[in-house]
This record gives structure tokens, C-alpha cells and sequence, in this order.
């Protein structure tokens, strides 16, 4: 359970606010990193970039779901994060702000791909292996939808 406390710390530390200048740079830095390793995302509006690399089952989650996952969170630089081997349930709601908008884009056994901006995931707090203002990569894979 030792991804818990970060992925649920949306709640208590989402409220970072950036200058214009600042989210340009964060989203220089992350088109850097995807042309660097040659690889193909898409962003959603908010921000995230995402790579659905298996689409699933049935339907797509919505906001009130729950989900178990297992998943693996990486600074850009390869520096592991956060990573829950054994699937793990989590209410979407309480999820960091990243994962909410894009986990509603795909469904039960798919597989996905996040680069988070500071700004959708912990912001200008520092935690435990995650420094401040950090762009993290995630791959999330969703075992089950309730």
C-alpha cells in the first residue's frame, strides 16, 4: 500500500497556483522529453499528455468509479517515484488531478501511458522521493472497474 499516501495527497495539496510563463515551461519540457524518446502522445486539455498503449472491455470509467490498478510513477530523468505491483483499489475522485481526466478515457484491462505536469499532480510540494513542481511519468493499468 505504499502508493496510497501519494496519489491520494490531491486532496490536501492540489491548490498550487502557476504563472503563465511557468506552465509554458512545463509543457516545453514535456514536448522535449516525448520528441527526445521519439514517442507519440496525445494531450488533453487540461494538460496531460497520454498514450493509451492497450485499450480495454466495456465501458469507459466515469468520475464516481472506483478502480483497482497497478501502476509505476517515474521522474523524467528514470527516477522511480512511486510504484504498486499488486493491483490496488482507489475511489477516481481522490485520484491526483491528471489521473481524473485521463483515466475517464479508457476502460477495464487497458493500459496507459501519463506524462503530469506539476500543476495536475503534487505541485510546488515536496514529498518524500517527489520534488517540487516535478512532471512525472505514470504507466496505469486497470485491472478492474467498480
Amino acid at each position: 500500500m505504499r502508493g496510497l499516501p501519494y496519489l491520494f495527497l490531491l486532496i490536501v495539496f492540489s491548490c498550487s497556483t502557476y504563472a503563465e510563463e511557468e506552465l509554458e515551461g512545463f509543457d516545453n519540457q514535456i514536448k522535449s522529453y516525448v520528441k527526445d524518446k521519439k514517442i507519440t502522445f496525445s494531450k488533453t486539455e487540461e494538460g496531460v499528455y497520454y498514450n493509451i498503449k492497450q485499450q480495454g472491455i466495456g465501458r469507459k470509467i466515469i468520475y464516481g468509479d472506483s478502480v483497482l490498478i497497478s501502476y509505476k510513477g517515474v521522474l523524467l530523468d528514470g527516477t522511480l517515484v512511486d510504484e504498486q505491483k499488486k493491483p490496488i483499489w482507489f475511489a477516481v475522485k481522490d485520484l491526483i488531478a491528471g489521473w481524473k481526466y485521463t483515466l475517464t478515457l479508457i476502460n477495464k484491462n487497458s493500459v496507459i501511458e501519463l506524462i503530469i505536469p506539476p500543476q495536475l499532480g503534487y505541485g510546488d510540494h515536496k514529498l518524500q522521493k517527489i520534488p517540487k513542481n516535478s512532471i512525472l511519468f505514470y504507466e496505469v493499468k486497470v485491472v478492474d472497474i467498480h
